[in-house]
């Protein structure tokens, strides 16, 4: 029996075209009537033979396939298009209301499955939301494209970013180290990332590695790669990061955190572009440009001895200072605007109102997560309001338990350190993965900084 099948693809045309796949000639013209004067364009086949012609040929945005046609069956063919073309939308249309052919087509990837005659009267309304269904994935491709990309997922309109984001743009298309210095959450790696797509290196990798995520042994391997036999279990040759960038970018977050016996090992890849690999005896190359960050002082952290000072020297060519999000509160709501838009797509939902006090609520927060507590704070809103506007109550009890004007505030860097390091932990009930996931640092800094407390107490 006949199938019809929805597939959907944005054409030149400000109008969609809808294939329409049927053996039976008399159908095709009456769907084609119908469909037409909803303003869609429309375009025919008798087979699947004749379909795949069309779709090569022709920009098609909505096909309408039957089940049971002279060359194939409209479920699997169902499956090709989604394997084609990933925004395919497919709605079935059949003659008989078979639950085993609605279960596979839905497994093959259709957008909807109805009965010939029964369910005419769902056609038009179909057609209608598998277009916006399209028209969201497109957006949301869009959203997330923009936020791995170049400068211009940079948002804010404050000075202080502003001033970040000119000079980022001038070292951009230089072959200069950068040193990105700010807070954490600040959109370190989102600049170095804007950074490598803005430079000749653009076509090459673009790699990032956080410093204090790995055990002082695994950094190692992860940065300058083995040979087989360097250590238990290094059964083959592994690259490491430095040489799987060549030619790209390598972006070395929480840089403060490196060993002292690595940063003299990344000090020779800075100078001569030469690393040796674990296990190794002779030199290796590789052209990458360092693009490394840091929350710390280093300067303080050279004075202490914990830095090499000809390391810092080294990296401090060209910095940038990027601004707290408490330094930029008019770009709060831009910014609070651009992830509710994207955690709505990533749901499926319209994009949420927002009401002035949950806006209030935001510009008074101290920020002390930066943009990254901004954003998860976001989507867990969009969660909890569902289709509903965001309303105060959506914001995690804690937050309000904050203040950037605390009664008898300790301003030493160290103590609001570790003050938020215990909101944090608050905040996360204890779950030292989680907490560490959201300070953007590796779990073994976090217990040092936790044992750190508790020998102040």
């Amino acid at each position: 029996m006949n199938i019809h099948s929805l597939y959907i693809c944005r054409g030149a045309s400000n109008m969609n075209t809808v294939l329409i796949i049927d053996d039976e000639e008399g159908l095709r013209r009456m769907l084609s009537r119908i469909i037409a004067l909803e303003g869609y364009n429309i375009t025919e086949a008798g087979t699947l033979k004749e379909a795949r012609k069309k779709l090569a040929k022709e920009h098609v945005d909505i096909v309408l396939c039957d089940v049971r046609l002279p060359d194939g069956n409209g479920v699997e063919f169902t499956a090709e298009l989604r394997r084609q073309n990933t925004s395919v939308e497919v709605i079935l249309l059949t003659a008989y209301g078979d639950v085993a052919d609605s279960v596979q087509a839905m497994k093959n990837g259709a957008f909807d499955y109805i009965v010939k005659g029964n369910d005419n009267i769902r056609l038009i309304p179909l057609l209608a939301r598998a277009v916006e269904q399209l028209r969201m994935k497109t957006r949301i491709a869009q959203l997330e494209k923009q936020s791995e990309r170049g400068f211009e997922s940079i948002i804010g309109t404050s000075p202080s970013i502003l001033q970040a984001k000119e000079l980022a743009e001038k070292v951009a298309h230089t072959d200069t180290t950068v040193l990105l210095l700010g807070e954490t959450g600040t959109g370190k790696e989102v600049f170095a990332n804007a950074i490598h797509n803005a430079s000749p290196r653009k076509n090459k990798p673009f790699l990032a590695l956080n410093c204090s995520s790995f055990s002082r042994e695994l950094l190692e391997s992860e940065l300058f790669g083995y040979k087989a036999g360097a250590f238990t279990n290094a059964q083959r040759d592994k690259k490491g990061l430095i040489e799987e960038a060549d030619g790209g970018t390598l972006f070395l977050d929480e840089i403060g955190e490196m060993p002292h016996d690595l940063q003299s090992k990344l000090l020779r890849v800075l100078e001569s572009c030469e690393f040796i690999k674990l296990g190794d005896t002779k030199v290796s190359k590789a052209d990458v440009r360092i693009i490394a960050a840091t929350n710390r002082d280093l300067q303080k952290e050279v004075g202490a001895a914990r830095f090499r000072e000809d390391l810092f020297y080294r990296l401090n060519v060209f910095t940038i200072i990027l601004p707290s999000l408490r330094e930029r509160q008019k770009d709060i709501p831009l910014l609070a605007s651009h992830f509710i838009e994207v955690y709505s797509k990533k749901s499926h939902s319209k994009k949420n109102e927002v009401t002035p006090g949950f806006v209030d609520a935001l510009k008074s927060h101290p920020w002390k997560g930066n943009i990254r507590e901004l954003k998860n704070i976001i989507e867990r809103a969009v969660i909890l309001a569902g289709n509903g506007p965001l309303l105060v109550q959506h914001l995690p009890q804690d937050f309000f338990n904050t203040s950037i004007n605390e009664p008898s505030a300790n301003f030493d860097l160290a103590s609001i350190e570790q003050a938020h390091i215990r909101r944090v932990l608050q905040y996360t009930n204890n779950n030292k993965a989680e907490a560490a996931r959201l300070l953007n640092i590796g779990i073994a800094t976090l217990y040092r900084k936790i044992g750190e407390q508790d020998d102040h107490r």
